[in-house]
């Protein structure tokens, strides 16, 4: 029997393509399942076969684990301490095993044995065509759309499947069964059977990926796409840089007679792709990010990662989009908050963000108005920079002398001191729950108790523009801050 194994993997091997090793953990593992049936409950079994002579050996194993997290499956795991009395120097995570008496592999079942053979070679064969096509290094999947699977649309490119879902698919576009498509190849799940490569066409790579293919520019090197963002199907911002002062960037990608960007919208069903000037000053990118608004004006507040941009209101309702579609395309694509507004909208903050800070000057410093408001003019926003900008350049302002300076600085520092104490209190009032919070900083947790945020529950209950408006934060942070903090809330139902 074990002389006509070998045959029979022989055999098998040679007919499917497949390695030896592969077809004997096939006929191993029907062993084991043929094996487990003999025994009640959740059994592991493990079945070591002889490549050389077909001879085989059985075991059953307990998988060690810790004395703290008690047995999960008795019949398949053992305590550590338990352990320890029949294996001396057994570890967590080993296993210790047993041997039992092998069953026949004529008392298998030929055709249980068979289904469990061939559905390994089947597995097998379709790891190793999948290891061939990605090997190719391909990042865009061509192919035909062959069905539709739980709503995911199944892609067929010889005899590899990829599964395009359809919160990847660009929306209102009609594809049906025998359709030529084309997608990015996002990763590879193994768990997905039958279509694990998983695509997508909504995805800002995809257009990337497409410009790459259509710009030949972009492979040599002389051409870099710095980033990108889309609203599928409708409108899209590539932000492109040139590496050589001969090329043209933005000429480059639109080709002669825009056949380049035409090539690029026809594929993704007619979105309209603006292609926008990198530049390393984030103001002037976020200028050209905007476009075919004209920016009037433009404030960068470094802290907040964010910017006032200041348009006329014939350029108002160009620079916002519809829906706000542009200002959010411009915000994606450069990575700043940006803040649209008109000429009397700016006045109006600049007003407030004036009398915020004279008020702290006058508060903080113990200044009259007037001495406030030319540091103000002077560009001082804050007591920091009072307290620790060179004592030169504060020297050069006319209307204070030398002792005035002076005075002006203590009294900052004093300020300052005055403050972090006080900051500092707030802050050992915090609980520990909040403060064991993954994702909270020294930083934040100063600011939400300065906020009156003191608990978890706390900063559970807050809304996430009330958190923004306290940390400072952007609002997927604030969000994912929030989500974190009210998981406690849901454990219990888990």
């Amino acid at each position: 029997m074990n002389r006509e194994m070998l045959m029979l993997v022989e055999a098998i091997s040679r007919e499917k393509n497949v390695e030896r090793d592969i077809v004997f953990g096939a006929v191993e593992s029907a062993l084991a399942q043929a094996t487990k049936k003999l025994y009640e409950g959740d059994v592991d079994i493990r079945v070591a076969m002889n490549r050389d002579t077909g001879d085989y050996e059985t075991f059953r194993r307990w998988l060690v684990v810790p004395d703290s997290a008690g047995l999960q499956n008795p019949d398949a795991e053992e305590l550590l301490m338990d352990a320890l009395e029949r294996v001396p120097d057994v570890e967590e995570g080993e296993f210790i095993e047993e041997g039992v008496e092998s069953l026949p592999i004529g008392r298998i079942g030929a055709m249980a044995a068979k289904q469990v053979i061939l559905q390994k070679i089947r597995d097998a064969e379709r790891e190793m065509i999948l290891s061939d096509f990605m090997a190719r290094g391909e990042k865009i999947f061509v192919g035909t759309v062959k069905r539709m699977d739980k709503g995911d649309m199944i892609v067929e490119s010889g005899r590899v499947e990829g599964r395009l879902r359809r919160n990847e698919m660009i929306p209102k576009e009609n594809l049906r069964n025998g359709d030529r498509v084309r997608a990015m190849i996002m990763e590879v799940d193994l768990t997905l059977r039958g279509a694990p490569i998983v695509l997508s066409r909504s995805s800002p790579e995809f257009m990337v990926e497409l410009f790459r293919q259509e710009v030949p520019e972009i492979e040599q090197g002389l051409l870099d796409i710095k980033s990108c963002a889309r609203d599928p199907g409708s409108r899209a911002k590539i932000a492109v840089h040139s590496n050589d002062k001969r090329v043209d960037p933005i000429g480059t990608c639109v080709g002669v007679r825009g056949t380049r960007v035409n090539a690029v919208t026809t594929e993704l069903a007619g979105e309209r792709v603006d292609i926008v000037l990198w530049s390393e000053d984030p103001a002037q990118f976020v200028i050209g990010a905007l476009a075919p608004a004209n920016v009037s004006s433009i404030v960068v507040d470094e802290e907040k990662h964010a910017m006032d941009v200041v348009v006329d209101e014939e350029n108002l309702a160009i620079a916002i989009g519809r829906g706000g579609q542009n200002v959010r395309l411009a915000s994606d694509l450069t990575g700043w908050k940006i803040n649209i507004m008109d000429a009397a909208e700016s006045a109006e903050k600049q007003a407030n963000e004036t009398h915020v800070t004279r008020e702290l000057f006058m508060a903080k410093l113990d200044v009259d108005q007037e001495v406030a408001d030319i540091l103000i003019e002077e560009g001082f926003t804050s007591l920091e920079e009072v307290a620790y900008v060179p004592l030169q350049e504060m020297l050069e302002i006319e209307s204070f002398d030398e002792d005035t300076v002076n005075e002006l600085r203590a009294r900052a520092k004093d300020a300052l001191l005055t403050m972090e104490i006080a900051r500092e209190e707030s802050v050992e009032e915090v609980s520990q729950d909040l403060r064991d919070l993954d994702g909270l900083t020294v930083e934040l947790i100063a600011k939400l108790a300065e906020g009156g945020v003191h608990t978890r529950d706390d900063l559970a209950d807050l809304a996430v523009d009330e958190l923004m408006d306290i940390t400072g934060q952007t609002e997927p942070e604030a969000k994912a801050l929030i989500i974190k903090a009210r998981e406690h809330w849901f454990a219990g139902q888990q």
